[in-house]
C-alpha cells in the first residue's frame, strides 16, 4: 500500500486534488424522526455523496457532548453522542462508505473540552492532584481581575472564575469549552492516543479544529492592541500572539505527524484560524515533519476581490512545498452564494464559485449543500441555537443560517429532511432548490457540480497543474493550470473581454454567459469558461 506520509510517494497520495464533501450531521439527514440528524441518516444518503463524485466526506464532530456548541464541546473524545446513535453505528457508516469508495475524514476538537468532561471536573477541584495541570490555570492579576488582557471568540475576556481553585481557566472559545493545557505532556500524550483511537477505526483522515490554538504563551503576556475602524466584539481589538500561532505548538503538529505516518494512506487536514493565514497553513504543512495539508479562513470571509484572490493564489504558488486546501463555504460562515453573491446575482454568481473551487490546484472542501446552490437561511432569534448569534444578535445572527436542514425533497415536508420539526427550521427558499428537484435537470446546479467534480477527477493538470495567473481586467480572475487548461471567471455585473493568444484553437469545456471568438474570450455578468 502507498504510505501518504513517505515523501516518495506522496505525490500519489489520494487525498491530493480530492474533492472531500463535508457533512454537518445535525443538519444532514434524520433517521429516527426526532428532527435531529444522525449517523444512521448520513449513512443513508452516502449514494447521494458518492453520486455527487465526491472523493471522501468530512464528518463534524459526533462525540458526547452537552451541545452548548453543537458538538465542538466535547465531554468524551471516544464515545458518540446518543442523539447522533452509536460506536456501532459509526462503524457501520465507516463500512459503508468504504464500499461505496468514498474516504471518511473525522473532526477532531483537541484545543479544548466541555467544562463537563470528566478531565475538567477533576481539574477544577484543586491546585493538587493528577489532572491539575491538564487546562490553563492562572492566578488573578494583582489588584483582582483576569490574569492578561485576551479576549474570546464568543465575545468577552478569555478566562473564567473557578472559585474552588481560586484561579482563572482559560477559554478562547465559549466559557464552556476550556483550553487544554498542551504544555502539559500527559495531555499531548492522550491526544496522540485519541487520534489512534479512531485511525484503528479505520477513519481515513482527522480535520483538526482550530490546530493553531493548542498552545498559549507560558508568560501569559498581554496581546498587543490593533487599530481597527468597528469592532463586532472586543477580539478583534487586539493581535492574537500570545493566545495562539505559538512557534512552540510545531513540536504537537510533529508529534501528530508520526502517529499518522504509522498508518498508511492517512492525513490531517488543519483549520488554521489566524491573522496571518496563508502564512500559518505554510508554516503547519512545510515538510514531512509537518501536516499534510491545511485549509484557512483566507477565502471564507468577504469576496477578497479579483486582486486579493490573486494575491492568495500566488502566496500559495510561491511555496511549492505546501499543498493547499481551499474552501469557500463551511458551518462557520455565511454560505458562499450569499456571502459573496452581488444581490439578484445569487444562482449565477452560486455557479461560478463553484466552477472557480473546483478549478483551484488543492484538495476542495464542499459544504453540504454547496453544490445545490444554498443561500444563508434567516433563523428568527426565538430559534437561534449558536451561542455566538445569542450573544451577538442582532449585528451578528450566528452561524445556524448555513446550518439549516439538508432540503432534500422540496415537495415533503421540512424539505424531506426529518418527519419532525427539524432542530432548525427547513427554509422554505430551499425548496426549489432540493436535491430531488435538481437530480437529472441538466440545467441544474447539482449536475453542474457533478459534471465539474468528473472533469476534475480525469484532467490531471486541474488535480495536480500548476497555476500559472492570466492578467484579467477588473473583476476577472483568469488562470492556466498546466499547459492544457484555461480558466477564467468574471466575478462582477458589467460584461469584460480577455485577450487570449492562441484561444481560437482552444476547446470551450464549460462556458456559461460567455463566448469566444479569434483570440477574445468574452464574459457577460457573472460568466466564466474553462478552456482545454
Amino acid at each position: 500500500m502507498r504510505d501518504a506520509g513517505n515523501p516518495k510517494t506522496a505525490a500519489s497520495a489520494w487525498w491530493r486534488g480530492a474533492v472531500i464533501y463535508q457533512v454537518y450531521p445535525r443538519s444532514f439527514a434524520d433517521s429516527d424522526g426526532d428532527g435531529v440528524g444522525d449517523l444512521k441518516g448520513v449513512a443513508a444518503q452516502l449514494p447521494y455523496v458518492s453520486a455527487l463524485g465526491a472523493d471522501a466526506i468530512w464528518l463534524s464532530p459526533v462525540f458526547r457532548s452537552p451541545m452548548v456548541d453543537n458538538g465542538y464541546d466535547v465531554s468524551d473524545y471516544r464515545a458518540i453522542d446518543p442523539v447522533f446513535g452509536t460506536l456501532k453505528d459509526f462503524d457501520a457508516l465507516v463500512a459503508r462508505a468504504h464500499r461505496l469508495g468514498l474516504k471518511v475524514v473525522l473532526d477532531q476538537v483537541y484545543s479544548h473540552t466541555s467544562d463537563r468532561h470528566p478531565w475538567f471536573e477533576a481539574s477544577r477541584q484543586s491546585r493538587s492532584g493528577d489532572l491539575a495541570d491538564w487546562y490553563v490555570w492562572a492566578d488573578p492579576a494583582p489588584g483582582g481581575g483576569p490574569p492578561n488582557n485576551w479576549q474570546c471568540w464568543f465575545g468577552e475576556a478569555a478566562w473564567s472564575w473557578e472559585p474552588r481553585r481560586s484561579q482563572y481557566y482559560l477559554h478562547n472559545f465559549h466559557p464552556k469549552m476550556p483550553d487544554l493545557n498542551f504544555l502539559t505532556p500527559a495531555v499531548v500524550e492522550t491526544t496522540l492516543d485519541t487520534a489512534r483511537f479512531w485511525l484503528d477505526r479505520g477513519v481515513d483522515g482527522l480535520r483538526l479544529d482550530v490546530c493553531n490554538y493548542y498552545v498559549h504563551d507560558a508568560r501569559l503576556r498581554d496581546n498587543p492592541p490593533k487599530a481597527v475602524p468597528r469592532a463586532a466584539k472586543p477580539f478583534f481589538l487586539q493581535s492574537h500572539v500570545h493566545n495562539c500561532d505559538r512557534p512552540e505548538n510545531l513540536a504537537n503538529v510533529a508529534a501528530l505527524r508520526r502517529v499518522l505516518d504509522a498508518y498508511p494512506e492517512r492525513f490531517a487536514v488543519a483549520e488554521i484560524v489566524s491573522e496571518d493565514n496563508i502564512g500559518r497553513v505554510i508554516e503547519y504543512t512545510s515538510g514531512p515533519s509537518c501536516l499534510h495539508t491545511a485549509y484557512s479562513f483566507a477565502f471564507l470571509g468577504d469576496w477578497p476581490g479579483a486582486e486579493g484572490f490573486r494575491a492568495i493564489i500566488e502566496a500559495y504558488e510561491a511555496a511549492p512545498q505546501v499543498w493547499p486546501s481551499f474552501a469557500f463555504s463551511n458551518h462557520d460562515v455565511i454560505r458562499v452564494a450569499s456571502r459573496w453573491a452581488a444581490p439578484g446575482h445569487e444562482t449565477a454568481s452560486a455557479r461560478l464559485f463553484l466552477a472557480l473551487l473546483l478549478s483551484l490546484r488543492g484538495t476542495v472542501f464542499l459544504y453540504q449543500g454547496e453544490e445545490l446552490g444554498l443561500t444563508e437561511s434567516d433563523v428568527p432569534y426565538e430559534r437561534i441555537t449558536d451561542p455566538s448569534g445569542l450573544a451577538g444578535w442582532p449585528l451578528y445572527k450566528g452561524r445556524d443560517g448555513c446550518r439549516t436542514p439538508f432540503p432534500w425533497d422540496g415537495g415533503l415536508p421540512h424539505n424531506g429532511f426529518s418527519t419532525a420539526e427539524p432542530w432548525l427550521p427547513a427554509d422554505p427558499a430551499h425548496a426549489p432548490l432540493s436535491a430531488a428537484r435538481q437530480t437529472g435537470d441538466p440545467r441544474s446546479m447539482l449536475e453542474l457540480a457533478r459534471s465539474l467534480i468528473a472533469w476534475r477527477k480525469t484532467t490531471p493538470a486541474i488535480r495536480e497543474g500548476a497555476v500559472s495567473l492570466i492578467d484579467a481586467p477588473g473583476p476577472v480572475v483568469a488562470f492556466a493550470r498546466g499547459d492544457e487548461v484555461v480558466c477564467a471567471f468574471n466575478a462582477g455585473v458589467e460584461p469584460q473581454a480577455l485577450h487570449l493568444t492562441g484561444a481560437a484553437e482552444a476547446r470551450p469545456v464549460f462556458t456559461e454567459r460567455a463566448g469566444l471568438s479569434a483570440d477574445e474570450l468574452w464574459l457577460g455578468p457573472w460568466g466564466w469558461a474553462v478552456l482545454g
